[in-house]
């Protein structure tokens, strides 16, 4: 600093500025996320709108696919197959009349490109009914398979209110070397928050169980040791209450999409730990065998006597769908492991009618069962005991869920 005072004004302003533009490049910024070099923005989803945001500014939280994800499919089974859907989940409810992608004389709010060549992929945007998710459906069936795509949210897209996002929000992803189709996650939409939730008869949550998450009913009925006896952290229970009836609507359409799914479909026959040789994206493994993304459909009861492992092979949104037209039961100690990104959030147990969940089991991903109850059997309690863990949701249509005591469902995130 003593030789910037001898210089003249102007070198130690500008040593100043190179100084400090430095340190903006070491630093990376304010917390905006890494750039997206294509688009020349500097927020990717998380990022709340820098800079300048406040905090009633809207932005995108989430995507899917997710920022920076691999190995996405060429295309999406929705269930129609179409080129990989994308959505873009905001804080806020959204003015839908700002959401598009393309419209003649307006500005385009949502597009996809392929980042190197900056080619616009032609697509549609829809706003889901709270006009919190806007998903972009490409017109072609598929993407090119291994090939960079960056999305992007404009500030052009406002809330409700008329707040525009404070600065635009890009993503980028990574399609698989070869054409593929995934699936989509059923949209589950105001259930999403539901750890429990029985449809005609009574929840039964035992002594020394725990729910992480909402907890549901309808029709209104017994919720037994609910508030007694029960630990529920950071949920609610709707019993027979307006939220209680558009939950129970959302995951009833959520079952009807998964169920009639039959694009690549897998014929697993009987107990996922054994050998299921045929199915696309099985492998043997030990302690059990693996299985990759896609949908597995019997019309015969599913169980699981072992360990099973879900694979996504590097990409965090890819999405497992177990479809039976029976019964769904696990085995005492059987786990289900998830393994190279893969999430309990996208991961779908679709039953024709009941399901059983065995004592001291690990278990990922959501239930719903069409027809008959499901029940979460007991851990084993005090020094050295197994707990019974779910990671997910149990959704019954139409009869009750019980579970034990020793036992902890909780919503997957």
């Amino acid at each position: 600093m003593s030789n910037c005072k001898r210089d003249s004004a102007s070198t130690c302003g500008w040593f100043m500025a190179l100084l400090l533009s430095a340190l903006l490049a070491g630093c990376g910024g304010g917390g905006g996320g890494s750039a997206t070099p294509d688009s020349g923005t500097a927020v990717v989803p998380g990022a709340a709108g820098t800079p300048g945001a406040a905090a009633t500014d809207p932005t995108v939280a989430s995507s899917n696919p997710s920022n920076n994800a691999t190995n996405v499919p060429t295309s999406t089974s929705s269930p129609a197959v179409t080129g990989t859907l994308v959505t873009a989940t905001f804080t806020q409810a959204m003015d839908p009349a700002t959401i598009n992608s393309a419209v003649a004389g307006a500005l385009l709010t949502f597009t996809l490109k392929e980042t190197i060549a900056g080619t616009n992929v032609p697509g549609t945007v829809a706003m889901n009914a709270a006009n919190t998710i806007a998903t972009f459906t490409p017109t072609a069936a598929a993407l090119l398979p291994n090939t960079k795509y960056t999305a992007t949210v404009t500030t052009a897209a406002k809330n409700a209110g008329g707040t525009a996002m404070p600065s635009p929000v890009s993503w980028s992803f990574t399609t698989a070397a070869a054409a593929s189709t995934g699936q989509s996650s059923p949209n589950i939409g105001t259930a999403s928050t539901y750890g429990v939730f029985a449809s005609a008869a009574a929840v039964t949550l035992a002594a020394n169980s725990v729910v992480n998450g909402d907890v549901g009913l309808n029709p209104a009925d017994a919720c037994n040791n609910c508030v007694i006896g029960t630990t529920i952290i950071g949920g609610v229970i709707h019993n027979g209450d307006a939220q209680a009836i558009q939950a129970q609507t959302d995951f009833n359409a959520a079952y009807v999409d998964a169920s009639t799914r039959a694009t690549s479909a897998c014929p697993v026959s009987g107990d996922l730990s054994a050998a299921q040789a045929a199915c696309v994206g099985y492998s043997p493994s030990t302690p059990g065998p693996t299985y990759g993304p896609g949908l597995y459909r019997t019309a015969t009861a599913i169980t699981l006597s072992g360990t099973m492992t879900l694979d996504a092979g590097g990409n965090p949104d890819a999405v497992f769908i177990f479809q039976t037209d029976t019964a769904i039961t696990t085995g005492s100690n059987s786990v289900v492991v998830l393994a190279n990104g893969a999430k309990a959030k996208n991961v779908w147990w679709i039953a024709g009618s009941a399901a059983t969940l065995g004592v001291s089991s690990t278990f990922k991903g959501t239930i719903i069962a069409n027809g008959a109850a499901i029940t979460v059997l007991n851990g084993t309690g005090g020094i050295g005991g197994v707990p019974t863990l779910v990671e997910g949701r149990l959704f019954s249509h139409a009869a009750a869920v019980g579970v034990a005591e020793f036992a902890t469902v909780t919503v997957p995130q």
